[in-house]
This record gives structure tokens, C-alpha cells and sequence, in this order.
């Protein structure tokens, strides 16, 4: 049987498209956020695979910018759409698919691809590390209490509608996307899509709220979040579950977080997706009582080593020579010498003897400073070659703070 890869043409959006839907079970997306993908994803980074006259897989890339390491924001391929029909697997599509993405994310000169993945256990064979975590909670916020920093009563709380305050959170958001890694500085549409809110997807709950911090005049920072109540014998149950908090100093965010322990007739606030770094876990008066998970979040893919690692800076002055393994971008394979601070870097070919070992995947898991190369020479995936290596090259891939990924895509 042939597959035909081919880059999407507009016309062919509805079987694209359809074939996402079939790969995922069949559950549509809600109306809503059905008619916002023709708007946001390019049909020139697109890839159809067709047997036939039917769209069996699909795939395509957004044209992100990702904060790393040092404050700079860089290109990167955002993977999105990844699906092959039950019909249709075990017959390579994917590989086939994953190999002609990233091709043409090299032609694109994006020096980095990033994903979520729907299974983890997928993208390692193609060269992405998980890069970044994100951490869970379950609060019993009768039981748990914060200890707030001074200056949490200087803010000021304001409820104000979602699409209101949409500009001010969306020009805040911006302000932090340098300081932590993995943040992606948001594209036009992007603003809409982070409050979309299908009544299909609340289970129950209330439409989306929001609430702005403001000192001076300014907006600091906001919280956006859902409310479920439920009622018994014994009354009203709430449930408040976080959706989006970003603040721009502790005394902002611990307001934020008081403000969401004591929303009334609520008992349980649900936090989803924060950085495993978050500071409400250094509030909290029973981290045990907080549930706390972690899953991973963004996979990273260096698909130009020498240009990505140039992209960012290092915690601590860095010269090294990395054997790097990568079977399905040969043209990373070999000797790269990296040279860098705090200031910047510069990573270029060498014939010089190598002094760590790995593949494109510890490279990509380790790039935003998310993990360390030394845990990954610990399980076995880096190889010291040169004493001292391990530990300056682990040094300075840090970051000073956890990267995080604050939403999907």
C-alpha cells in the first residue's frame, strides 16, 4: 500500500483535520475550539498522509518563540496534531512524517523543535528529551493555611470579566517570558485561545473568572480559575480549580493565593500545571495535605546543536567537547566544542577529543536547565570522558529558575 506525504492544502482542512479527530478516539473537539485551529495552525507547516483518496495521518508545526536560559527568546517548531488512524499504524507513517517535519524545520532555520506529548514514551526514538515538569495539587484549604510574605496587604484584588482584562494579563504575561525558561512569548490568536472556555469542557463548573492584582495603579498580576459547588447533608461544597496565575513578585502571588484559599463555600482549590518550583509550596503550612504530582510537560529537540546551544547563556563558564550520538539527524552526529558564560556562547565542529557522551536526547532534556547532565550520567546516558567534564558542563546548563511550559498546545 502507498502513503503519500504531502504539505496540506487549505481545501484538504476538513479530512486533515478529520483524520486528527479519528487518531484521538473519535472525541471531537468542542465547537469553540474547532473553529479556532484553521486560524492558528499554517497549512505551509503542515503534513498530510494519504492513502488514497483518505487522510490517514497528520501532523504540523507552529512558528513559536521559546524563552531559554539567559532571557533570550528564540525560534522554535512548535509540534502540534501528531496522529496515524489505528488503520494505518505500524507501517512507519510516523517515522515517515517525523523524518519530512524535521527536515523542514531545519530549512525553516528553527534551530529547535518542542512538544507535549500525548504518550512520552513516543518521541525519545526521534531525538526529544522532556525538558520540563510541571507540578499538580490538591488542596484541602480548610486544613492548610499560608504564611504570606510582607507586603501581601499592599495588593489590591480585582474581579474583573475574562475578555476585559484580557490585554492587561496578555502584557504582563510578556513581561515574564524572560525570566523563567520554556515559556512561550505568545503569537497573534494565541491571547484568545488561552480563555477559550467551551461550557463542554467545564464539567460542571462556572465560566472562567478572573481576578487582577494591581499596586499603584498597575497591573501585577491575575489569576484566572474556575468554581464548582456541590451540596449535601452537610451544605455547599466548593472546588476552585486554577487555571492560569502569573504575578511579578511574591507579595503579588501570595495575594493571589489567599485570595483563591478563601473564596467562600469552597473547601478544595485543584492546581494544575505550575512549575515544580512554584513558591505556594513554600506558603503552605502541610505540603502532605497539598497532593502534590508532577507529569512531564514540553520535550525539547535540539535540531541544530551548534545553533541552539549558541542560543542560550550558561550559569557558569563552560568549555567542553561533546560526542554527540543522533541517528536521525546525522548532520548533528560528532564533535561539537561549547564555550560559554553568562555573557554568551559559541558552539562549533572540533576535531578535538571528546570529553562527554551523549545523544541529541540528553541534550535536549538537559537545554533549559531542567534537569541536570549529571542525573543522566547517573542512570547511565552520559559518559565523563574527560574528569571534571561532567561536573562543569552540569554546572552550567542550570537554571536559576525550573522551566515551565505554561500551557498547551
Amino acid at each position: 500500500m502507498t502513503i503519500e506525504l504531502r504539505v496540506l492544502d487549505r481545501a484538504e482542512w476538513d479530512e486533515w483535520y478529520g483524520a486528527l479527530v479519528v487518531a484521538f478516539g473519535g472525541m471531537a473537539d468542542a465547537p469553540e475550539e474547532a473553529a479556532a485551529w484553521p486560524e492558528l495552525i499554517d497549512p505551509g507547516r503542515s503534513i498530510a498522509a494519504w492513502d488514497g483518496a483518505q487522510c490517514v495521518a497528520a501532523t504540523s508545526t507552529f512558528a513559536f518563540r521559546v524563552s531559554v536560559p539567559g532571557g533570550a527568546v528564540v525560534p522554535a517548531a512548535g509540534v502540534t496534531g501528531v496522529g496515524v488512524m489505528g488503520t494505518h499504524r505500524r507501517r512507519g507513517i510516523l517515522t515517515s512524517m517525523m523524518r519530512r517535519q524535521l527536515d523542514d524545520v531545519r530549512e525553516r532555520g528553527e534551530a529547535l523543535a518542542v512538544l507535549t506529548a500525548s504518550e512520552p514514551a513516543i518521541y525519545g526514538r526521534f531525538g526529544y528529551g522532556i525538558a520540563t515538569m510541571a507540578v499538580s495539587a490538591e488542596i484541602d484549604t480548610t486544613r492548610v493555611r499560608l504564611d504570606v510574605p510582607p507586603g501581601t496587604d499592599e495588593v489590591r484584588l480585582r474581579y474583573v470579566k475574562v475578555q476585559d482584562s484580557l490585554a492587561a494579563c496578555e502584557e504582563l504575561y510578556a513581561r515574564l517570558v524572560p525570566r523563567r525558561p520554556g515559556m512561550l512569548a505568545r503569537q497573534p490568536g494565541w491571547d484568545w485561545f488561552t480563555t477559550l472556555d467551551p461550557e463542554s469542557y467545564r464539567q460542571g463548573a462556572s465560566p472562567l473568572q478572573c481576578v487582577l492584582a494591581e499596586r499603584d495603579g498597575q497591573v501585577v498580576g491575575y489569576a484566572r480559575y474556575h468554581v464548582a459547588m456541590t451540596t449535601g447533608v452537610t451544605g455547599t461544597d466548593g472546588t476552585v480549580s486554577l487555571i492560569d496565575l502569573e504575578a511579578v513578585d511574591p507579595a503579588t502571588a501570595a495575594a493571589l493565593w489567599r485570595y483563591l484559599f478563601a473564596i467562600d463555600l469552597t473547601n478544595v482549590l485543584k492546581v494544575r500545571n505550575r512549575p515544580v518550583d512554584d513558591p505556594f509550596q513554600h506558603l503552605v503550612s502541610d505540603v502532605r495535605r497539598c497532593g502534590l504530582r508532577l507529569r512531564d510537560r514540553l520535550h525539547v529537540r535540539l535540531v541544530e546543536v551548534g545553533a541552539a546551544l549558541e542560543a542560550r547563556t550558561y550559569a557558569a563558564p563552560v568549555d567542553v567537547v561533546f560526542e554527540v550520538e543522533d541517528a536521525f539527524c546525522p548532520w548533528n552526529a560528532g564533535r561539537w566544542r561549547l564555550t560559554g558564560d553568562a555573557k554568551g556562547a559559541s558552539c562549533v565542529r572540533t576535531e578535538d577529543p571528546a570529553e562527554l557522551a551523549l545523544s541529541v536526547r540528553e541534550l535536549g532534556a538537559a537545554y533549559l536547565g531542567g534537569f541536570t547532565l549529571a542525573s543522566f550520567a547517573a542512570a547511565g546516558r552520559v559518559r565523563e570522558l574527560r574528569p571534571g567534564a561532567l561536573a562543569e558542563a552540569s554546572t552550567a546548563f542550570g537554571s536559576e529558575l525550573a522551566p515551565w511550559l505554561p500551557h498547551g498546545f
